[in-house]
């Protein structure tokens, strides 16, 4: 008999300093913790993004480690893709209202 799947919410936090070997898993939970990493990344202007398969493999990774090897590329990816956002948003021309 299987169990049914877990349907609670979870979100992992990554971090990247200038001068780490690669970025660290700096937060994750489940339920009211993971509620908590969505909002204080969203209060603090972090985007959240979605990813099922992601999120599987960050939740297996202790806190404060760096993302394995294996994760390098999606990870740069999802950054560079980031990076490519804010520069895009900083160089908009804003309307006055």
């Amino acid at each position: 008999m299987t169990s049914a799947p877990d349907k609670q919410r979870a979100a992992a936090a990554i971090a990247y300093r200038e001068g780490d070997g690669a970025p660290r898993v700096v937060a994750k939970g489940r339920g009211i913790v993971a509620d908590t990493i969505i909002e204080r990344a969203r209060a603090s202007g972090v985007y959240v993004h979605e990813s099922r398969e992601l999120l599987a493999l960050l939740m297996q990774i202790d806190l404060d480690s760096h993302i394995p090897p294996q994760l390098y590329i999606v990870v740069a990816e999802l950054l560079a893709w980031l990076y490519h956002l804010e520069d895009a948003e900083k160089s908009a021309p804003t309307l006055n209202a």
